[in-house]
């Protein structure tokens, strides 16, 4: 199993990436050896190396090719559509989260607390999901959406850790009834509203 004919090494790679997001999330960091993303992806391990230094940045990489990205994804498809109306619709799918990727990110996090490899790559992954989270903030507080007197990167902080913590206490291990939450989320984004006005959003939809 060295690089299959026809394929290309740009093909082999997201073979690898596809291998790794699936392996990961079903048998954690942890129980995966490199031969089993190899063997899922049908190559050689040389073959995985040759793209892969290691089971840690293979970890990270397939997080980044993917892992959750459903505010980006929305915002890409929509750029006009109203930010604090898209961190709403992401809120409301939170609690209800039970995926692939979400499973990909805890994996991740778990390996980066016992494992420094994975915790270097895991540091900058963070801060660019941070650092792109807080970009939109500030678009959204340049708008008039949210207060600009609330920090950007706290916000932003914020929001990952409701992301993250999602993918943690998953509808199996505790639900929440969805008009509840809708209204505890309508509540708290009318927090970060500027003063003397209500935040807009999509909680009703």
């Amino acid at each position: 199993m060295g690089r299959i004919a026809g394929v290309t090494a740009a093909e082999t790679r997201e073979r690898l990436l596809t291998a790794a997001a699936e392996v990961f999330a079903e048998r954690g960091y942890d129980g995966t050896r490199v031969a089993d993303i190899a063997a899922a992806a049908g190559v050689s391990n040389g073959a995985l190396y040759a793209h892969f230094g290691s089971k840690a940045d293979l970890i990270v990489a397939a997080l980044r090719a993917h892992g959750p990205r459903l505010l980006a994804d929305l915002f890409a498809a929509d750029p006009d559509r109203s930010i604090v109306d898209l961190l709403v619709v992401v809120g409301r799918w939170l609690p209800r989260r039970r995926d692939a990727p979400g499973y990909l990110i805890v994996e991740a996090l778990v390996a980066a607390r016992r494992d420094e490899d994975v915790a270097r790559p895991m540091r900058d992954y963070m801060g660019e999901r941070a650092d792109w989270m807080a970009g939109l903030v500030r678009v959204a507080q340049t708008g008039g959406e949210l207060d600009p007197g609330l920090s950007a990167k706290a916000l932003a902080h914020f929001c990952l850790l409701l992301a993250m913590g999602s993918a943690l206490v998953t509808p199996d291990l505790h639900a929440v009834d969805d008009e509840e939450w809708t209204a505890l989320l309508t509540r708290v984004v009318s927090a970060f509203a500027p003063a003397g006005t209500t935040a807009q959003s999509g909680a009703a939809r």
